[in-house]
């Protein structure tokens, strides 16, 4: 497989190193994808890395948003054959509607942690923190373009998601999900309003909501101002007609 190309700035293992010199030992980066989007679920990955030097594919990583998609597979690939304990939480559109996305964002990121098979001694979390969650922890904003624990579980959670995406769009076809993945669209808004939402639609996210009202109050036909009272052209006004007839009068 092609190899990935290299960018500036990759992210880094200080954090680690630095936890791991103050005795902790099984260190995971979690993050999430889908916060925004206007469909399918959220999902969260958590990913302990080997922290021993000499992994090439290290210099590889950034945050997911930076990659390509065949970029993030590829790393995905590595990252799950190399990490030393991958978890994956996914929560549906179903409970993000009831109980808002802040709180199903972090469901996920819990759920994530509690599917690792070894379980961390300390979480480092991009922007969010776990109060519900025992283990010590440190939200870091922006910890997925420097912390590379962060960075790779943000590529495990996106190619983990377009895939689910990927197969809603079988299942639901018309709305684009495996072009844009749910997020906010043209293409996607264009389609709300053509279709409806569908099942895995987030039904109280805004657009959603804005495409339904659409829907039920459509915008009344064109009517061309010829056929609106007052808005006959200047010589038709001035015809006179006959009131039995209905026909001009010369």
């Amino acid at each position: 497989m092609k190899c990935v190309r290299r960018m500036s700035q990759a992210p880094h293992l200080s954090l680690e190193t630095e936890l791991r010199s103050q005795g902790y030992e099984l260190i995971a980066g979690v993050d999430e994808v889908g916060r925004g989007a206007l469909a399918g679920p959220v999902v969260a990955a958590a990913v302990i890395v080997p922290l021993a030097p000499g992994r090439p594919w290290f210099a590889l990583v950034r945050d997911s948003k930076q990659l390509s998609a065949r970029q993030r597979d590829y790393l995905s690939d590595l990252i799950n054959s190399e990490a030393v304990a991958i978890g994956l939480g996914i929560v549906s559109n179903e409970v993000i509607d009831s109980v808002n996305i802040l709180q199903a964002t972090r469901l996920a990121m819990i759920q994530a942690v509690e599917q690792l098979p070894r379980r961390p001694n300390f979480l480092l979390i991009d922007r969010l923190g776990l109060s519900q969650c025992p283990i010590p922890q440190r939200g870091i904003t922006g910890g997925d373009r420097c912390c590379l624990s962060i960075a790779c579980a943000s590529i495990v959670a996106k190619t983990a998601r377009d895939r689910l995406m990927e197969q809603m769009d079988q299942d639901y076809p018309g709305y684009g999900f495996a072009r844009h993945k749910g997020y906010g669209t043209a293409m996607h808004l264009a389609s709300l309003r053509e279709l409806g939402p569908s099942p895995v639609h987030r039904k109280y996210f805004a657009p959603v909501v804005d495409a339904v009202k659409g829907r039920a109050h459509p915008a009344p036909p064109f009517v061309s101002p010829a056929f609106l009272p007052g808005c006959q052209p200047e010589r038709e006004r001035n015809r006179v007609t006959s009131p039995t007839t209905d026909t001009p009068v010369s």
